[in-house]
């Protein structure tokens, strides 16, 4: 039988006993059916992945054993996710799919053409505990609040390459971007960002193409919808640069 996974944000160590949320002892409990005794697979993003069993249940309550490490805390590619929001089931699809191909930080920016001005962070966040939990990576992405492209990029620091993807000016092909980026060095952090279905303004342009650190990149014949170009974008990355390159 698969072992269930849980993401706890508490400290991990041998032989400690933690209680979990009520929303989670009312997964176990009344979704996934568990008793005293069965085991879990937990992971916090900073201790690696731990065996652990249920040592006592209520109706409301559970609380966790840890039992062993089974997993130590990897170290994983620094690579962001900027997006414009689009609507909900879309950006739930985006950032679960974000989640299992190892972004580590996710940003919603509002460009000048965004036609989605609110978003809900926290659900957000539970999509990113969702996929983490169920892909067998050992983090949760961080979901950060909403911001303006135009204010992100004027606090953008010097040392993370800025990856853009623009249909407009005709970018510089993906594959061929990120294979002169592997034969020149291996970069140690970088960002994708995925603009509006209505493309960027041309003052954002502006602002992009001023700054020698970041590259427009192009997608191919096809004109492709936001949450398509993010996993296009971030697929193509894994390949080249990422851990499918040596998978």
């Amino acid at each position: 039988m698969r072992v269930p996974r849980l993401f706890v944000d508490q400290n991990f160590s041998l032989g400690q006993t933690i209680s979990v949320s009520e929303s989670q002892a009312h997964y176990l409990i009344q979704v996934l059916r568990m008793s005293e005794g069965d085991k879990l697979r937990l992971f916090n993003g900073r201790d690696g992945e731990w065996l652990g069993k249920i040592f006592s249940i209520s109706r409301r309550h559970c609380s966790l054993k840890l039992c062993s490490q089974k997993e130590k805390q990897n170290s994983e590619e620094d690579l962001w996710l900027i997006f414009s929001p689009i609507k909900r089931s879309r950006i739930d699809f985006v950032v679960s799919k974000a989640t299992e191909l190892g972004v580590i930080r996710i940003l919603p920016v509002i460009t000048d053409f965004t036609n989605v001005k609110r978003v809900n962070t926290q659900r957000l966040i539970s999509n990113t505990v969702e996929a983490a939990q169920q892909c067998g990576r050992l983090s949760v992405p961080r979901v950060l609040e909403p911001q303006s492209l135009k204010s992100l990029l004027a606090d953008w620091k010097v040392d993370r390459k800025l990856f853009y993807c623009d249909e407009t000016r005709g970018g510089s092909p993906i594959n061929k971007t990120f294979n002169d980026v592997k034969m020149k060095n291996k970069l140690n952090s970088a960002a994708i960002l995925i603009g509006p279905e209505g493309g960027f303004s041309s003052s954002e342009l502006e602002l992009l193409n001023k700054n020698p650190n970041f590259t427009a990149i192009d997608l191919g014949p096809r004109v492709l919808r936001a949450d398509t170009a993010a996993i296009a974008a971030l697929s193509c990355w894994q390949a080249v640069l990422g851990d499918w390159s040596n998978a």
